[in-house]
């Protein structure tokens, strides 16, 4: 899905956090979908930053994939500690088809490449060829922020055996410079209801246009608002 795509055409993942979401973004037509670690752990009542218990995420996860007939990727941080093997034993276990695998710390703190890199090989060789591997780069978010350190990362990661690169908050502007310096498939970012469509991004040379956990930020929003009518007006 992530190759031979035209300028424009990116490969948009649905956004679900549990079995209810992932049918309504399934039966909307997305023909594959990524949780949100951050979307996932508010709906099982945790912060993000692995807060979850991995048993609890990849349960989940589970419930996600049984309730659809497409191909679902997972966030699952930073591997909450999970020796490689086990990671993939889980994901493979929960039926999930790829993964997304930070390379940042609870807590902020940027990993160092090489060892993210050997992590993502010795993952790559568990998972035998069974999930597709989205190395996400955190410099934009937790780092200074230059070109030249997320693609030094990204590129390490995919001879490591990642097959996308997902620099995320990385501007839109510099969308284009990582594109043709990665010469691989590209997760950006988009906002539910703000900054550039998922379309747009693709003209900036994304192959892969993910949500995160703004989706069900929203929705959140929009529940609130929903009980506060049913409380009457007047009614804090």
């Amino acid at each position: 899905m992530h190759h031979g795509r035209e300028p424009g055409d990116p490969l948009v993942l649905g956004a679900p956090w549990d079995a209810a979401s992932a049918r309504a973004f399934a039966d909307a037509g997305f023909p594959a979908l990524a949780t949100s670690s951050a979307a996932t752990a508010a709906a099982l009542g945790y912060e993000d930053g692995e807060h979850t218990p991995p048993a609890e995420m990849f349960a989940a996860v589970a419930r996600i994939v049984r309730a659809v007939d497409v191909p679902v990727s997972a966030d699952v941080e930073n591997g909450y500690g999970l020796p490689p093997r086990e990671l993939a034993e889980r994901l493979l276990e929960a039926g999930a088809a790829g993964c997304n695998l930070e390379d940042s710390a609870p807590g902020g703190r940027l990993l160092e490449p090489e060892r993210h890199a050997d992590r993502l090989a010795a993952l790559s060789e568990a998972a035998g060829g069974q999930l597709f591997l989205n190395a996400r780069v955190d410099t934009f978010l937790f780092g200074d922020g230059s070109v030249s350190d997320a693609l030094s990362r990204g590129r390490r990661y995919l001879r490591a055996g990642a097959e996308c690169v997902f620099p995320i908050l990385a501007p839109p502007e510099h969308l284009p410079e990582l594109a043709a310096g990665l010469d691989a498939p590209l997760n950006a970012l988009a906002g539910p209801d703000s900054g550039p469509r998922p379309r747009e991004l693709g003209e900036l040379g994304a192959t892969r246009v993910t949500f995160g956990g703004g989706v069900q930020q929203a929705v959140t929003g929009l529940l609130r608002d929903l009980i506060r009518g049913l409380r009457g007006p007047g009614r804090p």
